[in-house]
């Protein structure tokens, strides 16, 4: 089950081309409801206008109907049917929430496989951070961040972003099924960038010991950051998607002195898995 925070957002197709390829994959059911921007960001600059709130309530109204619109004619167009509530069987369907803001993705995600966000950060009309950042601390689930630019492929050729850390053995374990499936895994460690923990040939082991094929490399940064190396590192073996823990580090420090998780969120052209 995916669910599909929906927004009025210049990333918002390829957001749900990447959803979809995902769905396919595993006959998923996909959800969409429109993710609705709090009040205060329409009423803030403006609050002596004594009917500021009401005209913010309406606007908000119009754009959930709008991303409603956008998310079930993207479903007919690509001839997915609507929910007849079967198991293992692609379709979609849609929720209807008047408290659906950034809270509400970190609660309702609890019940789904996976979220999908549009890549935050560099686009004026990207994904919410602050839905991103609900889903992530707050469903217990995995996300996947998708790139401005939809793959024709998701989950062929994987690369685990293995910095040792609590984050990324979480986050490989949500991502076993992906993995499984996967013609190609490789398990990378980005020298300097790592915290206490086992090697990278140690979670290829792992990770053959449970049926995947698993190759371990380590790779020296040079003058790149362990963000920019692991999207480089992604790039050159033509990597469909990326499993990553998020957050190793606080999202303060990462806000201060930067980090791989908010490089990946603002740069990645390759689709991310990610759990904190």
């Amino acid at each position: 089950a995916i669910l599909v925070p929906t927004e009025k957002s210049d990333l918002m197709n390829a957001t749900l081309e990447t959803a979809l390829l995902m769905a396919r994959r595993f006959d998923s059911y996909v959800e969409g409801f429109a993710l609705r921007a709090a009040i205060s960001d329409f009423v803030a600059a403006d609050l002596i206008v004594a009917d500021a709130w009401a005209v913010a309530e309406t606007r908000d109204a119009e754009l959930a109907k709008e991303a409603r619109t956008t998310f079930e004619t993207f479903m007919n167009a690509r001839g997915v049917p609507a929910s007849a509530q079967t198991p293992a069987a692609l379709s979609y369907g849609w929720t209807e929430s008047d408290a659906a803001r950034d809270a509400f993705v970190g609660s309702y995600g609890r019940v789904f496989d996976l979220i999908v966000f549009g890549r935050p950060g560099s686009y004026p009309a990207g994904s919410s951070m602050a839905a991103v950042e609900a889903a992530l601390f707050e469903s217990g689930r995995p996300i996947l961040i998708a790139p401005p630019t939809p793959r024709q492929t998701i989950g062929e050729n994987i690369i685990i972003a293995w910095n040792r850390s609590t984050e990324t053995a979480r986050v490989t374990a949500f991502a076993m099924p992906l993995l499984h499936k996967a013609r190609k895994v490789t398990v990378l460690t980005v020298s300097g960038g790592m915290v206490p923990g086992p090697e990278a040939a140690d979670l290829a082991r792992y990770l053959q010991l449970n049926g995947i094929a698993a190759e371990a490399m380590t790779v020296d940064p040079g003058q790149r950051t362990t963000g920019e190396m692991m999207l480089h590192v992604a790039g050159e073996l033509g990597c469909d998607l990326m499993v990553k823990g998020a957050y190793t580090q606080s999202r303060l420090r990462q806000m201060i002195f930067g980090g791989a998780t908010s490089h990946i969120l603002a740069k990645t052209e390759i689709p991310v898995f990610m759990a904190h």
